[in-house]
């Protein structure tokens, strides 16, 4: 009899999921979409509110400018087509924290469509370049919209059963990116979101903070035969507060839905809540429909217009994307792969890495110093790459005198080790420890030789009968008696010189 583990490997086989991926990002914007109500997170609740966002009657939307640059700029990293005129609708639903009973949207004509987000699948772990090839997900709309208010669960009032509401939040403008049904595996879904966060903050337009809701994802899921055009039933998984959560509750889901089937059950459109300490999803609600939400044209707001002149003023100020930027990086400086993906992590890292390789002698050893010395240390002591005392600056300095045969690898790890204990940048370490330099004093290295030479003879007599990669060895141990003082280069240089 086969295991019950056999049957569900076999099970899975028989399948295949599909994936779609919905993702609001609050934009940066000081205030509200539709008022001057601040966007400030952590202000005392239902202090930045006002007769707009708490949708008293006779209050009329103004929108926000600024909110339409930032919603125009995104769209357009993400290589979208923007609509020229596009249209705001209601959606009518009832919930606690949506005082008005419908939120402003956009609907049928939303502000831009059919983009795209090139991601690497097939290869390793998310986001490096093990990937064995390019995958395109597409993007079917981009569209502005007001954010509701905050439910607040649990004992805020007195009751252990109470909920609160706070509306600070209630207005905060939104784009909402949808993408399409592209998506195969919870790890194409992680790099999608990864690749997508990445794009969003080099454009500046939101700071994409999970923990203060400035970017929720919700995934819509289905599984069918394998092989099979027709779409299965879907659920959605909403409120997951993190990337690797939301692959979680992914992969719980494809097996659930596959178990409901494969047992003659039939699975229910609805959406679903991830629990990411059991690892398993719970049903919340059915799912309504598109047409359960009445949406209407927005009689309060007229259409929006983003000429041609003004699509080109955003256009101008898009930055280098991240994707360009990497290959461009490795043309320019000479760096790998893995290089590029770690100093691209974010636009601040690849603007301090460049400025530090610009000033440089050897840029592409600035690269491996990231790599080799620095993103250890940070690792090992749970530090992102932004609170390391070391800067690019640091690391270009540290570059340069190991270059120049100034200082010794050694010496350089010495150093950037009392960087990371005493939370200081490498030229004010470099500084209190009196600028050390490696030992070019010939007759102290001669002596040291002398010595080496003498209790190895050995290894000097293999040297000398024609094995001349001996000479690693004598090096290596002349640095080491040095304390790593004696330059490489020099030693090198006086060995052979003394056993030739």
């Amino acid at each position: 009899m086969a295991t019950s583990v056999e049957h569900s490997v076999g099970a899975r086989a028989k399948y295949e999921p599909v994936i779609g991926l919905e993702v609001h990002v609050q934009l940066l914007t000081a205030t509200k979409i539709f008022c001057s109500c601040s966007t400030r997170f952590g202000d005392a609740p239902n202090s930045n509110v006002c007769p707009v966002c708490l949708g008293l009657p006779g209050a009329l939307p103004v929108l926000n400018r600024k909110a339409v640059e930032f919603a125009t700029l995104a769209a357009m990293a993400l290589n979208c087509e923007i609509r020229e005129t596009s249209i705001f609708a209601r959606k009518n639903y009832f919930y606690p924290d949506l005082p008005k009973g419908y939120q402003i949207s956009q609907y049928d004509k939303p502000l831009a469509e059919h983009g795209f987000i090139d991601i690497e699948t097939g290869g390793g772990r998310a986001g490096t370049p093990a990937a064995l090839h390019t995958k395109r997900i597409g993007i079917t709309r981009v569209h502005l919209e007001e954010d509701a208010g905050k439910s607040l669960h649990d004992g805020f009032i007195g009751s252990s059963d109470a909920t609160a509401i706070d509306l600070n939040r209630s207005g905060v403008p939104l784009i909402e990116i949808v993408s399409e049904p592209d998506i195969s595996t919870p790890n194409e879904a992680y790099e999608y979101l990864t690749r997508l966060k990445e794009i969003i903050l080099y454009t500046g337009v939101s700071d994409c903070n999970m923990e203060e809701g400035s970017l929720r994802a919700d995934a819509n899921i289905s599984v069918r035969p394998r092989g099979q055009e027709k779409f299965g039933t879907k659920t959605e998984v909403k409120n997951v507060n993190s990337f690797r959560f939301i692959r979680e509750a992914l992969e719980y889901e494809i097996e659930r839905q596959i178990g409901v089937i494969e047992s003659g059950g039939k699975i229910t459109q609805e959406t679903r809540l991830y629990n990411s300490v059991e690892g398993k999803t719970y049903s919340m609600r059915s799912k309504e429909q598109a047409h359960d939400y009445r949406y209407f044209p927005e009689p309060d707001l007229l259409p929006l217009v983003v000429d041609e002149k003004w699509r080109s003023e955003i256009r101008n100020t898009l930055p280098e994307l991240p994707e360009a930027r990497r290959k461009r990086m490795m043309a320019d400086y000479g760096i790998t792969v893995q290089d590029a993906h770690v100093l691209t992590l974010t636009k601040s890292l690849a603007d301090q890495f460049e400025s530090a390789a610009k000033a440089a002698k050897n840029p592409k050893r600035v690269a491996n110093l990231v790599q080799s010395e620095l993103m250890g240390r940070l690792k090992a002591r749970g530090l992102e790459i932004e609170q390391s005392p070391i800067t690019m600056k640091g690391v270009a300095m540290s570059a340069d005198l190991v270059e120049s045969g100034a200082i010794s690898g050694k010496m350089l790890k010495d150093l950037y080790d009392l960087c990371f204990e005493r939370g200081k940048d490498f030229p004010v370490v470099y500084e209190e420890e009196g600028r050390p330099e490696q030992s070019r004093d010939t007759s102290a290295l001669e002596r040291i030789i002398d010595e080496v030479i003498a209790t190895n003879p050995k290894q000097a007599e293999q040297y000398r009968a024609g094995k001349k990669t001996v000479i690693g060895f004598f090096v290596g141990q002349v640095i080491k008696l040095s304390k790593g003082q004696a330059n490489p280069q020099m030693v090198n240089e006086l060995v052979a010189k003394k056993l030739d």
